[in-house]
This record gives C-alpha cells, structure tokens and sequence, in this order.
C-alpha cells in the first residue's frame, strides 16, 4: 500500500498540480499587493482621492458614552472592500488570460495525420473483375 501511494505522489499531474497550487498562491498575492498598493490608490485619486477600502453604508452608528467609551459598535456594510474585491478579481482575470494566451502561443500545433493512400477508383476496381472474368 506504501509502495501504490509512493507512486501515485510521484505521478506527473500530482506534481504538476502541487506546483500549479503553490504558484497560484504566489500569483494571488502579488495581484493582491498590486491591487491595493498601486491601482486602488489611482482609480481611489480618480474618483476624488477615496479609499475604497472604508467605503460603507452605515446601518446602526456607534452608540458612545458620556465618558468617551463606545458601548455599542457600529453596524455597517463595508462594500468598499467588496469593490476591491471585483477589482482584484478583474486583474486576476486578465493576468491569467494573458498568461494562458502566452502559453498557447508556444505549444506547437500536433503534426498532420498522413493521409490514407487513396483506394482503387470504381474504374479500376470494374476493369479488375473484368479482366478476372475474362480468365
């Protein structure tokens, strides 16, 4: 049993996709530093120089005390984030496409099937029986 899990793990598209897993990963964080470090703060300076990230729809505000301490916390939905999120889900879209595209490009296209050799025409074949017929 040992030895049939040993070669299974070691098996081709196991490997490929561990390393395929392991890299898209990597690929999701750097869009996602790409995502809030640069492009959020240009489409955020666009768009008057707001912040995406604390864009919210204020349900229930904050309920503060007399003596400065919140009581109750704010209700509110943050769809700031949720902008960022198609954002980022948009770019890593496109990365990948262009990716993909790439890839495509360098496979090279499988070799042509030789054609099957062309078979007797009805004339040849109708001259055959009749030079059979004749012996």
């Amino acid at each position: 049993m040992l030895k049939e899990f040993k070669d299974f793990i070691m098996t081709g598209n196991v490997i490929d996709l561990a390393v395929a897993v392991i890299l898209a990963g990597a690929v999701g964080m750097v869009v996602n530093g790409f995502v809030s470090d640069i492009m959020m703060p240009i489409v955020g300076n666009f768009a008057g120089g707001v912040d995406f990230a604390d864009l919210k729809y204020v349900l229930s505000p904050a309920t503060v005390g007399a003596d400065g301490v919140v009581t109750k916390p704010e209700n509110a939905i943050m769809y700031g984030k949720w902008v960022n999120s198609i954002i980022n889900l948009i770019i890593v879209g496109a990365v990948l496409f262009a990716i993909v595209k790439a890839y495509n490009k360098t496979k090279t296209p499988p070799a042509p099937k030789p054609a099957k050799p062309a078979g007797p025409t009805q004339e040849e074949l109708l001259s055959e029986i009749r030079d059979l017929l004749k012996k």
